[in-house]
């Protein structure tokens, strides 16, 4: 049986009532940059699936599109749920990426720098597309952890496949990574197109987005600052 053959019986509460108030009742917020997976349960999120696949039948009704005799847009409620639910909206509703951290044996105490990782989002705003590039800045001490290369991908991927703002997300990814590594220093850049200035209002297409977050050592140290910047650009 598929997501959207998931009927519940019309006495129990659509599944994402049943979400909300267990959120509300732990205290939990859950803006559209929040992962709510801890109060999801078994099952339940093929649930979700299909009632968004419902309520956005709804929604091309309402834009008078005429699903049932129009092949194009037939299965479109039940594609664009699956996408939202599975994909670019899922770090909403997914745990935690494992991400096995390993002691600093060697006492490694050199900058670091991942990058460019490629990002991909949607603006919480309207909900167009964000693409573009992170870089992360790592100033380990001989006490922090460490995490293999494509961890740092799978992290902030997690964090960024929910509708974001940009100025939100690099914050979130910092945070995280600073839990994760405990380092002495952490910068984390993004850079970013945003289409809901591509596609609608002033239809920009050269305009993007760049911003920072610098913690521990990068804050207290400029010449740590610049040579992460140096060191970002160069391949550019």
């Amino acid at each position: 049986m598929s997501p959207t053959d998931i009927e519940p019986p019309s006495s129990v509460p659509p599944v994402s009532q049943r979400i909300r108030a267990r959120l509300e009742a732990a205290g939990v917020r859950f803006h559209a940059n929040d992962n709510i997976a801890d109060h999801i349960e078994p099952g339940e999120l093929d649930a979700l699936q299909a009632e968004v696949a419902q309520q956005m039948q709804r929604v091309l009704e309402s834009l008078v599109i005429d699903t049932r005799n129009d092949h194009n847009t037939r299965d479109t409620a039940r594609r664009v749920s699956k996408m939202f639910i599975r994909e670019v909206f899922r770090g909403r509703y997914v745990p935690i990426p494992s991400s096995t951290e390993f002691p600093n044996v060697e006492r490694l105490n050199e900058l670091m720098i991942i990058g460019p990782i490629t990002v991909r989002s949607a603006c919480s705003h309207h909900l167009c597309p964000i693409m573009g590039r992170a870089w992360v800045g790592v100033l380990p001490s001989e006490h922090s952890n460490l995490i293999g290369l494509s961890k740092y991908v799978r992290l902030i991927d997690w964090i960024m496949t929910r509708p974001q703002i940009q100025e939100e997300a690099v914050t979130q990814i910092a945070d995280l990574l600073m839990d994760k590594l405990q380092p002495d220093g952490l910068a984390v850049v993004l850079e970013a197109d945003h289409f809901c200035m591509h596609w609608r209002g002033v239809k920009d297409d050269h305009a993007k987005m760049t911003n920072s977050v610098m913690r521990g050592a990068f804050l207290r140290d400029a010449n740590l600052r610049r040579e992460f910047l140096a060191l970002m650009n160069k391949g550019d």
